[in-house]
């Protein structure tokens, strides 16, 4: 086998890679994450950021809830197991009148109200995305 060398990062570089994580704890709740590049995460703040003028001056101001919900959008893929009596353990909810053994389905606001109703998801999911240890090669090279 002949070694070469590579001239270029960039090429190598795989813009989506997901994987599918247990949330500890919380048995069967499986999340599908996406790996979040310190690129990505500039992006989606340039995205959240509108400038405008005060005094004459240009000032950048992030908008919280648009930098949140485009964060979710793009670090959280899906989930799965996620049981309605885990949710008490993860937000204030009131279950009365519900089977606890049923399943929150995902979707894109299910997943953006659990980041801004449960610190422990969202510093799971924060500290998940933008770890690269979890998401081992996928080309089997």
């Amino acid at each position: 086998m002949s070694v070469k060398n590579v001239t270029s990062l960039k090429s190598l570089l795989t813009p989506n890679k997901a994987v599918e994580i247990d949330f500890p704890g919380l048995l069967d709740f499986k999340i599908n994450v996406a790996f979040l590049s310190r690129d990505d995460l500039v992006k989606i703040r340039k995205k959240a950021t509108v400038t405008s003028f005060k005094k004459g001056a240009m000032v950048e101001i992030l908008n919280d809830d648009l930098f949140l919900q485009l964060y979710v959008q793009g670090s959280i893929k899906g989930w799965s197991g996620l049981k309605l009596s885990y949710l008490d353990k993860l937000a204030p909810v009131d279950l009365e009148g519900q089977n606890i053994e049923d399943t929150l389905e995902y979707s894109d606001e299910n997943a953006l109200f659990l980041m801004q109703q449960s610190t422990e998801f969202d510093r799971f999911i924060s500290d998940t995305v933008t770890d690269i240890a979890n998401f081992p090669s996928i080309s089997g090279k």
